[in-house]
């Protein structure tokens, strides 16, 4: 069972997944250049254990990598029992893995006890899931979700219920599933080339395996082994174990994160200033959620993420008389802490040394590197990482003096620019603002600019739109002088791969609208990419999915792809019973008032006309007072 020799193969890697019923177990495997392709099964019917045994050990000989989706966690466990034992039956594996699925909620860490040390793996592993930090919470992502956003000709969810003793027939479908799955894992792994290629550049530069970090863990791992080189202790190694050392503080005294040397003109900047230094904390998340300053109109609202505000529902344009002014301070965090001697207390003043020579080194390697790549990751890393109780870098009167200096800081830029004549105020977020002023008086932007570089040591970045499209400090769209785009939130459609990239066609006309001046329905109309239009909804295993033609409902998939069509029909959730009604099950509606067309095959688009009465909606929605 071993593979043909693969000379003229690009990589040596191998894309596999696996399947597991009470009743049998199939791994499917496939090279990630070459058109092979392997099928493997235990069941009562037959038992491939020496035959999947033969091909894992080949791979080892052949110093091979496996690629999987979540295989660290899941997958690779189950084979490794396999690996153990040298046979199993059905059963065995389907136990692990369902030991594995049920430790997941274990907050005690008791998922951690079924994964493999990397010393210990048979054969190398690679773990898409990880290297993109799809196992954070906030970034979760399933295989399906992926096929939404690849626009894979179909998504195909688990075909059986798990649990289920499958009988000949069934398992055919469901080696024919397992594959399919290897296949949308394969095209992920190319659409990650540039991430792997990254982790294994560094891995060979610096002799320690970044291959299954994600981005923010390598930032933070080249951070600590310089910190480690330079003699400081990142970790206590005096109990049992590797314990990172932090400072917590039972409590925090605000003035003592805030520069002694702030101060105001403006009354109500100096009331939030001394209202701020009166709090003592003790817990960084939701303090002073609701501070708010109004000053010349403009609504400064504080934040544990950052200081923002903005003018709403309005266009705003540079013309022959003035000019709009994107002021955002570089690598704003990470100078705070190196201009004002910011560190975790445990790490001592060699802390900002470090984070100094990694920024100043930065500036030494091409944008592109992976150099550069990899040091931007260690010094932006380090803020998040210092409010986590999980980190070396934890010292909460550390996050303070990042968050609440760099909010104040912004204020004295705002405030030296609302002296000038004619200037408006447009945005303020996190790291810059955005102002509106009379060409005449730039040269007095210059000058404030300046005024506020030298007070804190900063640098401010200088960028000039032609237009900003606004409904509010979350969701806009800005036009360069130089006719590229800037956009946030709604009017987003270059989706990250763990967010939803449904209904793209949306944005995009919209921006259209905005930026051209083209026609909403005219423009859907003429729209070439039938996938721009689909919608996804997802369910967890415990619901279902319905839709409903005449009042007969048709189950669907947990995960389905639709869009909104004339004649289609209504789409339902339908949620367990709560406590309070046990015998109840609750019917949610989908897109409630429209019909739709499920789409989880390709072939389905255009079964049905598209409702262009919903898309035109939900453009003028992102269009109002805009357009």
């Amino acid at each position: 069972m071993a593979p043909p020799n693969l000379v003229n193969v690009m990589s040596n890697d191998y894309v596999y997944d696996i399947e597991t019923f009470p009743n049998v177990f199939t791994l499917a495997v496939e090279h990630t250049d070459a058109p092979l392709c392997w099928s493997f099964e235990i069941s009562d019917q037959r038992n491939d254990s020496k035959e999947i045994i033969e091909f894992l050990q080949y791979l080892k000989n052949t110093n091979a990598r496996m690629v999987g989706y979540n295989n660290l966690g899941f997958d690779y466990p189950v084979l490794h029992t396999l690996i153990r034992m040298g046979k199993s039956d059905a059963r065995t594996l389907y136990d692990k893995a369902m030991a594995i699925i049920n430790s997941q909620d274990d907050d005690e860490g008791g998922k951690w006890m079924h994964q493999v040390n990397p010393t210990d793996r048979f054969v190398d592993q690679l773990d898409l899931f990880k290297i993109h930090h799809f196992d954070n919470k906030a970034r979760a992502t399933s295989l399906k979700m992926l096929e939404f956003n690849m626009r894979s000709d179909t998504i195909e969810d688990l075909p059986f219920p798990v649990g289920t003793n499958l009988g000949a027939d069934q398992i055919v479908i469901l080696k024919k599933y397992n594959a399919k799955d290897v296949r949308e894992t394969k095209a992920f792994y190319h659409k990650s080339l540039d991430m792997i290629r990254f982790r294994e550049e560094l891995t060979a530069k610096y002799n320690r395996d970044f291959m299954n970090h994600n981005d923010t863990k390598i930032g933070k791992d080249y951070f600590v082994m310089k910190l480690e080189e330079a003699g400081v202790a990142c970790y206590d190694f005096s109990s049992k174990g590797r314990t990172p050392r932090q400072t917590p503080r039972p409590s925090i005294a605000l003035k003592d994160a805030i520069l002694p040397w702030i101060q105001f003109e403006s009354p109500e900047f100096n009331r939030v200033l001394n209202w701020l230094k009166e709090q003592t904390i003790t817990e960084t998340k939701g303090v002073f959620n609701d501070l708010i300053a109004r000053v010349h109109g403009f609504d400064f609202v504080f934040g544990l993420g950052g200081i923002h505000g903005s003018i709403e529902s309005e266009v705003v344009e540079s013309d022959a008389d003035h000019v709009i002014v994107d002021l955002d301070v570089t690598s704003y965090y990470p100078n705070l802490a190196i201009t004002n001697g910011f560190h975790p207390a445990h790490l001592g003043k060699e802390f900002v040394s470090i984070y100094k020579h990694l920024f100043e080194q930065r500036k030494t390697y091409p944008k592109k590197s992976a150099e550069s790549a990899m040091l931007k990751l260690a010094l932006n890393g380090v803020y998040g990482d210092s409010n986590s109780r999980f980190s070396v870098f934890y010292d909460p009167l550390f996050t303070m003096s990042i968050t609440l200096n760099g909010q104040l800081l912004l204020c004295l830029l705002a405030e030296g620019l609302m002296h000038i004549e004619g200037l408006r105020l447009i945005q303020v977020n996190t790291d810059g603002l955005t102002v509106r002023v009379p060409r005449a008086n730039k040269w007095l932007v210059d000058v404030a600019r300046a005024a506020w570089q030298g007070r804190t040591g900063l640098n401010l970045e200088e960028a000039i739109y032609k237009t900003m499209m606004i409904r509010d400090v979350n969701n806009y769209i800005a036009q360069y002088e130089d006719g590229g785009v800037k956009r946030k939130g709604a009017y987003e459609w270059n989706a990250l791969w763990h967010q939803n990239a449904g209904g793209l066609v949306i944005p995009k006309v919209a921006e259209k609208v905005l930026t051209e001046g083209a026609p909403i329905r005219e423009t859907l109309h003429n729209w070439p990419d039938i996938m721009d239009f689909m919608l996804r909804t997802k369910v967890p295993r415990s619901s279902y999915l319905a839709i409903e033609h005449d009042g007969v409902p048709s189950q669907l998939q947990n995960i389905t792809r639709y869009y909104i069509a004339q004649g289609g029909g209504r789409l339902f959730k339908w949620m367990p019973p709560t406590k309070t009604k046990p015998d109840v099950w609750r019917k949610i509606g989908v897109e409630s008032g429209w019909g739709v067309q499920p789409c989880n095959d390709i072939r389905d688009a255009g079964k049905l006309p598209v409702d262009f009465d919903y898309y035109v909606r939900e453009v003028e929605k992102l269009c109002l007072g805009l357009a």
